[in-house]
């Protein structure tokens, strides 16, 4: 199945616009395309917000990643300022992705297949 992105009037891919390609493009009704998009999210967040890491196959890998603490500058009077420790959400991009992205071919299994 091929979702087309033609119609997206801004250069940023919103929920919204998410629900909108689902009920036009698959069939759904407005709220099931809702609904889908919203579980999807919170599925991820509440995995992440446990501690879990979060693999897209052919996407990229969303971890929690937790940072000392460790001591800043204020860039414009020079003041140190203690800066907490905290967790936050990485993500790193599959080799598949990064392979789309800078136009190669890609095999089934992800394998790039140009430059071989």
């Amino acid at each position: 199945m091929q979702i087309s992105f033609e119609t997206l009037e801004t250069p940023a891919l919103t929920k919204a616009q998410l629900s909108d390609l689902l009920f036009e493009q698959i069939g759904l009704n407005k709220r099931e395309s809702k609904d889908m998009v919203d579980a999807f999210f919170d599925l991820v967040v509440d995995s992440l917000i446990s501690g879990h890491d979060v693999k897209i196959s052919g996407f990229g890998n969303f971890q929690i990643r937790t940072k000392a603490a460790r001591p800043g500058r204020n860039p414009r009077t020079g003041e140190l300022i203690p800066i907490d420790a905290r967790r936050v959400a990485t993500f790193h991009a599959s080799h598949k992705l990064k392979a789309l992205i800078q136009g190669d071919a890609v095999d089934d299994e992800g394998v790039e297949t140009v430059g071989r």
